[in-house]
C-alpha cells in the first residue's frame, strides 16, 4: 500500500459507496430473502466475539436495547400513521 492509496481510500466519494452498499444489499434481499444479511451479521458477531470474547459487555447491551426500543416506538408511530389512512 502506497501513500496515494492511503489518499485515494480517504478521498472516496463516501455517498457513492453508502448508496452501492445500500443498492447491494437491497437486491439481495429482493434476490435471496433475508438470510444472506443475517449471515453477514452473524459473520461480523463471530469476528466481534473472537477478537474481544466479552463482546457485547452489559453497556454496549444495554445501548443497543436502548436503540431497539426507539425503532420499535418509531416503526409503532409509523403503523399507527398508515393505519388511520
Amino acid at each position: 500500500m502506497t501513500p496515494d492509496d492511503i489518499r485515494a481510500f480517504v478521498n472516496r466519494d463516501w455517498d457513492a459507496v453508502a448508496a452501492s452498499k445500500t443498492a447491494y444489499w437491497a437486491e439481495r434481499f429482493r434476490r435471496d430473502g433475508w438470510q444472506p444479511a443475517w449471515q453477514a451479521s452473524e459473520a461480523l458477531r463471530a469476528e466481534m466475539r473472537r477478537v474481544r470474547p466479552d463482546y457485547p459487555n452489559e453497556r454496549e447491551r444495554a445501548l443497543d436495547f436502548a436503540a431497539h426500543l426507539v425503532l420499535r416506538d418509531r416503526l409503532d408511530r409509523a403503523a399507527d400513521a398508515f393505519s388511520r389512512r
